[in-house]
């Protein structure tokens, strides 16, 4: 379990147990999914919720209705369809990836609650560090001078969420060419370290997770 610092003062304190924060480190991306899913399935109503934090090696992901026109040219890079909403997505080394394994019917949050506080909770984020972040009417996530900081997309089963928000922090952004990110066309990415941010993944990791926590109180 992360070590995490104190909850941010804005964050109410809310009468239910925070989620268990684990850092799961550099993980190869299907037995993770597998993972979630098990995790989900097996999961009984008191079951803890769990948020992980984690790298993913170069992997490019493709939504459950997303179109296969959307992969330019993946070369060398694995591509993996799974069972979350949205296009396609690029992960790799330098990038946070974060996983709520929330039960949202205990909880008391619907889908666009969960979607909601994934994105301000990057933005409050990225506050702490200077960067003006926001998002976009009917394009999720979360973007700096209109190139993209955060993506996310995630799957409810048996009213619990699994996958999640993918956040860059020093990442090579050079395969998102290979994509039209997210289904967009020309979409430009961005990172945290383009804005004198930190590079490293565990250590924005261990600051971001507390704005999380507060968000989803």
């Amino acid at each position: 379990m992360l070590p995490l610092p104190a909850t941010p003062d804005s964050a109410s304190a809310g009468d239910g147990v925070q989620p268990v924060v684990k850092w799961l480190g550099r993980v190869d991306y299907e037995p993770t999914w597998r993972a979630m899913q098990h995790f989900t399935d097996e999961r009984g109503p008191d079951t803890p919720d769990e948020i992980w934090l984690l790298e993913h090696p170069p992997v490019f992901t493709l939504g459950m209705n997303a179109d296969p026109a959307h992969l330019l040219a993946p070369g060398d890079i694995p591509v993996v369809q799974i069972d979350r909403g949205g296009q396609v997505t690029y992960h790799g080394p330098g990038q946070l990836v974060v996983y709520p394994l929330i039960d949202l019917r205990r909880a008391g949050l619907g889908v666009r609650d969960l979607v909601t506080a994934l994105e301000k909770s990057v933005i409050d984020y990225a506050g702490t560090l200077g960067i003006y972040a926001e998002t976009k009417p009917r394009a999720p996530g979360v973007y700096v001078h209109g190139r993209k900081l955060a993506s996310i997309g995630i799957r409810v089963r048996r009213g619990a969420s699994y996958h999640g928000l993918a956040l860059n922090v020093n990442l090579d952004l050079a395969p998102f060419s290979r994509i039209n990110p997210c289904g967009y066309q020309g979409l430009e990415m961005t990172r945290l370290v383009d804005f004198d941010g930190p590079d490293d993944v565990r250590s924005v990791g261990d600051s971001f997770a507390p704005w999380l926590l507060a968000r989803l109180q």
